[in-house]
């Protein structure tokens, strides 16, 4: 089994949480709407862009903002509806993210 490095797991947060905020708020039956996938795109790339790389915190203690303030809104509120909600999803990643 292939250990993930820091941004791999950003990434797959991010995608989780997406996904549940998209199901809920959007009704998402198949896949995510248009409007989610260009925020996981953004999100994607701009983690695969950190200068940080693996070394990275969390984007809300890093010193450099690398999101648009549109994008970090949007990332806000995805978060703020998905995270209480990863209990129920995947509480191991819950447990993990929160513990970084």
């Amino acid at each position: 089994m292939t250990k993930l490095g820091r941004v791999e797991k950003e990434k797959k947060v991010i995608e989780l949480m997406i996904n549940i905020y998209c199901s809920k708020k959007h009704k998402s039956k198949n896949g995510l709407c248009d409007e989610c996938k260009e925020l996981l795109e953004y999100a994607h790339k701009r983690l695969a862009l950190c200068k940080f790389g693996d070394e990275k915190t969390t984007c809300s203690k890093c010193p450099i903002h690398c999101y648009k303030k549109d994008m970090k809104a949007k990332v806000k509120d995805v978060m703020k509806f998905s995270g209480p909600r990863l209990i129920i999803y995947n509480p191991i990643e819950l447990i993990r993210h929160m513990f970084y």
